[in-house]
């Protein structure tokens, strides 16, 4: 079993992986047209992380996963859950942008794989909510849809996974907010966080 690390051997294990991220060439077309990388950002000791799908052009822009309008209704979210985006980590599946924002693409997940999972074993929350059908497809390894895969707990190594919609689809289909609202309360309760 692995042994647990503290802060600053995350600290350092995860700032090794970014610099191996920003040299990466597996998907030519991504790594030719990205601006930067975008790692992910966060505490590295979080009870809490966030798996998004894969950064579009504000990301690309600054390096930062979730800046965009997505970003900052996630955001919100998290300061609903009576959080801070400094409590909680934020990656997504894939570190360089897709053109167009299409979805990412299966050889580029699995190029991806060995990156979001090392952050994961990092960092070693005992939370993971995975944001949309890509990123929970990508962790749990499923072609279930992100319907069916709501309201259910699942296990990734040692964390616990619960699955919602992506904010992006929340900026199409506003209605669907109290869907994720009520995902994030199932979430918190599993926390102990009092809403």
């Amino acid at each position: 079993t692995a042994v647990p690390m503290d802060t600053d051997t995350r600290t350092r294990a995860l700032a090794v992986l970014r610099e191996e991220v920003a040299a990466c060439r597996r998907c030519e077309p991504l790594a030719r047209a990205r601006t930067h990388t975008v790692f992910g950002s966060g505490l590295a000791t979080a009870r809490l992380c966030f798996l998004g799908e894969a950064p579009g052009a504000d990301e690309d822009a600054s390096g930062e996963p979730f800046v965009g309008r997505a970003g900052q209704l996630l955001t919100k979210i998290i300061e609903a859950c009576t959080l801070s985006r400094d409590d909680v980590y934020i990656l997504n599946v894939l570190k360089c942008r897709p053109p167009e924002n299409r979805r990412p693409l299966p050889d580029e997940t699995a190029n991806c794989r060995g990156y979001f999972e090392k952050q994961l074993e990092i960092i070693t929350p005992d939370f993971i909510c995975c944001l949309g059908t890509t990123a929970a497809q990508a962790l749990l390894q499923t072609d279930e849809p992100i319907g069916a895969l709501r309201k259910r707990w699942f296990t990734w190594r040692t964390s616990q996974v619960i699955c919602t919609y992506h904010p992006s689809y929340l900026l199409r289909n506003p209605p669907a907010k109290r869907e994720v609202w009520d995902d994030m309360k199932l979430l918190m309760a599993k926390m102990g966080v009092k809403l």
